[in-house]
């Protein structure tokens, strides 16, 4: 019976060491990621070895590859986070944020408040999409991402659509609204208009959103 409080304080003492390793873990991972994520923009992907973002993060080449075992997986971690903004395991469409603007029972509202949350992640996502289709004509693994990225948008621009085509609002087939809502958010536009041609992100939310009204909501 003695015994039993030292066990309780043996098993909190190693429950405490695990929790504090996997928070050391975790955040040895987020450091690899963001300083991966500035060298990729940087240096492109071909030209950036995992030597070179061990040493910049201040680890070993040997905990990045136990980490993520290769540079083509750390490629497609480093865009997990990019296009959501954290490293919660987190559907895009299911983040908080774009639920909320599912929810808005106005389809034209809708749309342009979708422009102006997918304006507001431009310049996040962006410079990482074209970094990465730059990648794509030498580099296996950069082309085999962006097809995955573009798979991705796909699938949640038929997210959006379907709920476009529920609100019985839909000027257009849900498959025509999803298509035309893939094709405006595939960087390029709020590259060229922002980037290239100084629109302010707010003009190009306003510009996006109501195009989208005009060709998508019946009048």
């Amino acid at each position: 019976m003695g015994s039993l409080p030292l066990m309780s304080k043996s098993v909190k003492k190693r429950d405490y060491d695990s929790t504090r390793r996997q928070a050391q873990a975790r955040e040895t991972r987020l450091v690899v990621l963001r300083h991966a994520h500035d060298l990729f923009l940087v240096q492109g992907y071909g030209k950036t070895t995992i030597v070179e973002i061990a040493r910049a993060a201040g680890v070993s080449a040997e905990t990045v590859y136990g980490a993520f075992g290769s540079k083509s997986a750390l490629l497609h971690r480093v865009w997990d986070i990019t296009i959501g903004g954290d490293d919660q395991d987190i559907a895009f469409h299911e983040r908080p944020e774009v639920r909320a603007l599912r929810a808005e029972p106005d389809l034209a509202k809708r749309l342009r408040m979708n422009a102006e949350f997918f304006t507001g992640t431009a310049r996040r996502i962006v410079p990482f999409l074209l970094m990465v289709q730059s990648a794509a004509g030498s580099e296996p693994a950069a082309a085999a991402m962006l097809a995955e990225m573009g798979a991705q948008r796909y699938q949640g621009m038929g997210v959006m659509a379907q709920g476009a085509a529920a609100t019985g609002h839909l000027a257009v087939s849900e498959q025509e609204c999803r298509d035309l809502m893939w094709a405006t958010t595939d960087g390029v536009l709020w590259h060229r208009l922002v980037v290239e041609r100084g629109w302010s992100d707010e003009r190009f939310a306003a510009w996006l959103g109501a195009l989208w009204v005009s060709l998508l909501v019946e009048g």
